[in-house]
């Protein structure tokens, strides 16, 4: 779900960097400690506190609460019901069949405070 979302790291509230999938980014901190946000413009992170240690480097890693092979499972299940419920005439497995888009949007408007997360690697 990564790949789908156009994220940036706030820094203090002030610093603002984009971040491009696989690739690092290298962030000047301006104050000790600094405080860390990562968002889309809909989901915010909690604030990380990072504090400053003289030629200490520190390594994050972006995650999101839907993985990529939830998202393509979901689909997939989503076709190969509806299909199956659209061929049988059974409405039961068509309505079933919406339950994994439910599930996503669920997990993306209601689960908002869990849906990004920062984790130390």
């Amino acid at each position: 779900m990564l790949r789908l979302l156009k994220l940036r790291v706030v820094v203090n509230g002030h610093f603002i960097y984009p971040l491009v999938r696989n690739r690092p980014v290298v962030i000047d901190m301006p104050t000790n400690p600094t405080k860390l946000v990562v968002t889309d413009g809909f989901h915010i992170t909690s604030p990380l506190n990072v504090t400053y240690a003289k030629n200490y480097t520190r390594y994050f890693t972006i995650v999101c609460i839907i993985e990529d092979a939830q998202l393509i499972i979901g689909f997939i299940l989503t076709l190969v019901l509806y299909a199956m419920g659209l061929t049988s005439g059974i409405i039961f497995l068509q309505m079933l069949s919406m339950m994994p888009i439910f599930y996503f949007l669920f997990l993306y408007y209601i689960k908002r405070k869990d849906f990004i997360r920062i984790q130390p690697v």
